[in-house]
């Protein structure tokens, strides 16, 4: 199977479920209402050591929000469900309270459960905090700060998500590598559900859950690095590539995942310089998902 002459093996990529939450971050204007969001999922790239892994999901225009501002929605997931709680309250109180006219608001659909992330940090006011509503089904929490009121919903839900989506390609060289990867990771904001976790949403140190050192629980995948092919026996580069990009999808579904993953190949497969695509996964032993390359397009 090839799209653009770009060939797509016939592999899948391995997934597996998490605990997430989605939050909606608004601010006084577009730009400010994304910094604050960027500030928020920091940190968020593998749970391999990252306390959850987080990121810009969707954004939204003023008519789109609870408070009629821009805003950028995003989603922390984490491994374990009593891990989920404490990142809220971190990443919201540290990064959203403490950004001039951020406000958060949740967007979970489907909850399992709920946390009184909201009212913990309306404490923050010492006092002089208020309770407001519900509006339009909404419980708020008004806290005064220097740059206004901070408002924030009282509950922040949880759901079960699904991680580790994939695809991993081979390339040329640099430019071409991560010229195809900024554009995939814009072109996968356009998917509701769907986010990218790592830096700018690109992954540099494809790791497999194996080390021949005893205190590490991942390692570098030989196999993928360009600078090592004459040493690792079965590695998979390409001759001709000198560069290999991966880039992680996580989700609120399986099939919002799946949906990011076509659209990240489809667009990775537009620029010159991308050679093949492939998926990472580990036989089945790392998560119950599996989500073959190939099935993403049947419809074709």
């Amino acid at each position: 199977m090839k799209i653009n002459d770009v060939p797509i093996d016939d592999t899948f990529a391995e997934a597996f479920p998490m605990n997430m939450n989605r939050t909606l971050i608004t601010a006084y204007d577009a730009e400010w209402a994304r910094t604050t969001a960027l500030e928020a999922t920091g940190f968020g790239t593998s749970v391999i050591m990252a306390p959850a892994e987080a990121g810009i999901e969707y954004t939204l225009d003023a008519q789109s929000t609870p408070d009629c501002r821009p805003g950028v929605r995003v989603i922390f997931g984490t491994m374990s469900k009593k891990q989920l709680e404490p990142q809220l309250l971190s990443r919201i109180g540290q990064c959203v309270l403490a950004s001039p006219t951020a406000c958060a608001y949740d967007a979970t659909p489907d909850k399992k459960e709920s946390y009184a992330v909201g009212k913990k940090l309306s404490l923050f006011g010492d006092g002089y905090q208020v309770k407001k509503g519900p509006i339009d089904g909404r419980i708020l929490w008004l806290v005064p700060r220097m740059s206004g009121t901070f408002v924030v919903q009282e509950n922040f839900g949880r759901t079960k998500g699904v991680a580790g989506g994939n695809i991993i390609y081979f390339c040329k060289d640099i430019e071409s590598g991560m010229t195809s990867g900024r554009a995939a990771v814009k072109a996968i904001e356009g998917v509701e559900g769907a986010y990218t976790p790592f830096p700018g949403g690109l992954v540099g140190s494809g790791s497999k859950p194996s080390s021949i050192y005893k205190s590490m629980i991942a390692s570098t995948n030989e196999r993928y690095c360009p600078t090592i092919r004459a040493m690792v026996p079965d590695s998979l580069v390409p001759a001709e590539s000198e560069f290999v990009m991966e880039i992680v999808i996580n989700g609120l579904s399986e099939e919002n995942v799946a949906h990011a993953m076509r659209v990240a190949i489809e667009e990775v497969c537009k620029h010159p310089g991308v050679l093949q695509v492939t998926a990472g996964n580990f036989e089945g032993k790392l998560g119950k998902y599996s989500i073959s390359l190939h099935e993403l397009f049947t419809d074709q």
